[in-house]
């Protein structure tokens, strides 16, 4: 194995096919290139035991000089809001953490997601139909008039944002996550001005519209997070702001990829997609599967040691930086035969696409709807759909991987 093979998984001419490196990463379970760099676990159960190791944090503090960095990038800079309870480790994040959670899912609020389904179609439907009246089915970019759309909106009707202020979501999710996207040949500052921009006026829209909730209180999760008062007492108003802002960002990168990666990988395998036209149940185990065969986050790269611990033979100092390969973890051969293969018949899919732990994905029910919604109707409506570009465009984003856009075509939309 080369010592560059973390800069060449990073490199953007292996990013629609990263696999092959994964493959090679795998055969040192836990890769360090001596030089003051992360440590890089690519097995599946080496990846699974940490992300439940309470020795292992989230939160940067804890992190020594980072040494070789080959992402070089720094997610939160020009931010003024505090960090988000996904760079948190206990007790501040099972506390802000259980606070989102009461307004949003089981057991305090079980109907949340399930109850948006209605609307989850209709956003669906609307999107097509949107397509359809283009008239120009010779080529459908699927990212820019679907699968970006479609969870920004979904998120501002979580929250609670008025449907005549989700265009302004749209323009501020778009700028928030171009700025994800590593860009080298482009100006440091003049790159990082347009998410600085955004993050401020996102910010005073928020802190704007949590001021009116604590007013007059609605049934929406924005209006919930402003104003409960429970056993872990009441957010602040920047800790509101800061956790609304992760379920925009958090909430819409991944699912965007999510349903992206689904398309293509189904319009690459069409004895499937025929399947779930026919069978749109057959949606739930496909997202499983493309969680595992093609995850949205491909790697954790945030994470660092409280102590010093050994996995896989090798001594992890404390305060390394160390990076969680998910999407390797999900191929590996040692506990998912025939890895390589998407099969979504495949039984006992314990992947790593959504993460495990504490910190798996507060949003997975939703993302998970989102998705199977998504490409059921997709499924269902493109008649005789195609690629007209394999591999696709890709985002220049290593971690957040999936195309930037994704051109296809179709000879008919279906009512």
């Amino acid at each position: 194995m080369t010592q560059d093979i973390l800069r060449e998984i990073i490199d953007y001419s292996n990013r629609a096919d990263p696999y092959p490196l994964y493959e090679e990463l795998r055969k040192t379970p836990v890769f360090h290139n001596g030089n003051g760099g992360p440590y890089v676990v690519s097995t599946y159960y080496e990846i699974q035991s940490l992300l439940h190791d309470p020795r292992i944090s989230s939160d940067a503090k804890n992190l020594k000089a980072a040494g070789d960095d080959p992402l070089g990038q720094s997610e939160e800079e020009g931010t003024t809001l505090p960090p988000s309870f996904l760079k948190l480790d206990p007790p501040d994040h099972d506390r802000l953490r259980r606070m989102t959670n009461r307004p949003f899912g089981p057991p305090h609020a079980p109907h949340r997601v399930h109850d948006m389904l209605g609307e989850l179609g209709g956003l669906v439907s609307g999107l097509i139909e949107g397509i359809a009246t283009t008239g120009n089915l010779d080529r459908i970019d699927l990212v820019d008039q679907f699968a970006y759309p479609f969870p920004v909106s979904v998120i501002c009707r979580l929250l609670g944002v008025p449907r005549e202020d989700e265009p302004r979501f749209h323009v501020w999710a778009e700028a928030l996550a171009a700025s994800l996207d590593p860009d080298p040949d482009a100006d440091p500052a003049q790159h990082g001005k347009g998410a600085m921009d955004a993050r401020m006026e996102l910010g005073m829209y928020l802190a704007g519209l949590i001021e009116e909730r604590r007013k007059n209180p609605g049934d929406d999760m924005l209006s919930q997070l402003a104003t409960a008062d429970g056993p872990d007492g009441s957010m602040t108003t920047m800790e509101v702001l800061s956790t609304s802002a992760l379920l925009l960002i958090a909430g819409h990168e991944t699912t965007v990829n999510l349903i992206t990666n689904g398309m293509l990988t189904l319009l690459r395998h069409p004895e499937v997609l025929q399947r779930l036209r026919e069978d749109p149940s057959l949606s739930v185990p496909i997202v499983e599967e493309l969680l595992r065969y093609e995850p949205p986050v491909q790697l954790l790269p945030q994470r660092s040691t409280l102590s010093e611990i050994e996995v896989a033979g090798v001594t992890i100092p404390k305060g390394a930086s160390l990076w969680l390969i998910l999407a390797s973890g999900n191929r590996d051969p040692k506990r998912f035969e025939n890895p390589d293969r998407f099969d979504p018949d495949r039984g006992d899919i314990q992947h790593l696409g959504l993460g495990s732990g504490i910190h798996s994905c507060f949003g997975a029910p939703l993302a998970r709807q989102e998705a199977q919604l998504a490409l059921s109707e997709l499924a269902r409506r493109l008649e005789n759909p195609r690629l007209l570009e394999d591999p696709p465009p890709y985002r220049k984003n290593a971690v957040l991987r999936g195309p930037r856009h994704l051109p296809v075509a179709c000879d008919a939309i279906r009512p």
